[in-house]
């Protein structure tokens, strides 16, 4: 699976399906797929909003993911894919991966649900067709 930025970051910083998803993954039950762009991301939005948010502590999760997740080299797809071409990343990650799922709230990367096989699904969707079946809620 291959979460995106806004989702993570939501995830760490507050509950609700994002935080259920990254819990799920901490316990082993999901794989999280990054490239060093991507985690690079989650760092730098990370660390912007820990300013607002000081008794957050981000690294243990940034660690966390570094040793954890599996990492895919930078690609990039040639042609932009969806509306806003940085988004691109995470349907490399995909395609490169074989992941064949992009979590994600961001509306230019749901419009392209369905590119290469690749489906786009909001937080509450995921834990609701994936973690809630499975007895994970």
């Amino acid at each position: 699976m291959v979460f995106d930025t806004n989702a993570f970051i939501s995830g760490v910083f507050f509950t609700g399906p994002p935080f259920r998803i990254l819990k799920a993954w901490r316990d082993g039950l999901l794989q999280l797929v990054i490239s060093p762009e991507i985690l690079y991301e989650y760092q730098r939005v990370g660390e912007a909003l820990a300013k607002q948010f000081p008794a957050i502590d981000l690294r243990p999760m940034i660690d966390l993911v570094t040793v954890s997740a599996k990492v895919f080299p930078d690609v990039k797809l040639g042609d932009p894919v969806c509306d806003d071409p940085d988004d691109g990343k995470f349907i490399a990650r995909a395609l490169a991966s074989k992941s064949k799922l992009i979590v994600s709230g961001d509306k230019h990367l749901l419009k392209v649900s369905g590119f290469r096989g690749v489906r786009f699904l909001k937080p509450r969707d995921f834990v609701d067709t994936y973690l809630s079946r499975s007895g994970n809620s």
